[in-house]
Order: C-alpha cells, then structure tokens, then sequence
C-alpha cells in the first residue's frame, strides 16, 4: 500500500487528493488491487469534502459530494488517470 506516500503528498499539496482519490477508485473497484489501505481512502472523501471550496485540479468536476460522502466513486475515469496508475504501480 501507498499510504504514507500518499498522506506526504496530500500534507504538501492537497490538491493531489482529486488525482489519487480517482486513482484509488480505478485501482479497488476496476482493477480490484488497492493502492491504499480503506481508512486512508476514507480519510481522502472526508478530507476533499472538508477542502471542496479551496481544492483545484482539472479532474475535480468528476466528483461530487454525494459520492464522497458515500465514499465511493464509481464514475467514468479518464485515461489519463489510467495511465497515472498504471505508472505509479510501476514505480513502486
């Protein structure tokens, strides 16, 4: 799991949490191999819905409090996201 990577990341720049929120969702429910633990996945809804006015990135639109608050996304992912994934599972 990446979660310590992860929680560094979003301490430095919490705009990260939409990318890696998107991430994380592809790599549970598409590819059914977890990148974090579910309390750090948690920890990501309740902290994009606490920082909704202030976060920005590009893929933001994708989500929804709704499903944060639910604490899943089961939308389309862009294959940008894929392809994020897909090199961060490389990497590591």
């Amino acid at each position: 799991m990446l979660d310590q990577y992860a929680i560094e990341l979003f301490d430095k720049n919490p705009n990260m949490l939409v990318p890696w929120y998107l991430m994380a969702s592809y790599a549970y429910y598409r590819d059914d191999d977890p990148i974090l633990s579910d309390g750090v996945y948690d920890q990501m809804s309740k902290d994009l819905i606490s920082q909704w006015d202030s976060t920005e990135h590009y893929h933001k639109h994708l989500l929804d409090r709704d499903s944060l608050i639910a604490g899943s996304y089961l939308g389309e992912y862009p294959s940008i996201v894929v392809g994020a994934l897909k090199d961060l599972r490389k990497k590591t």
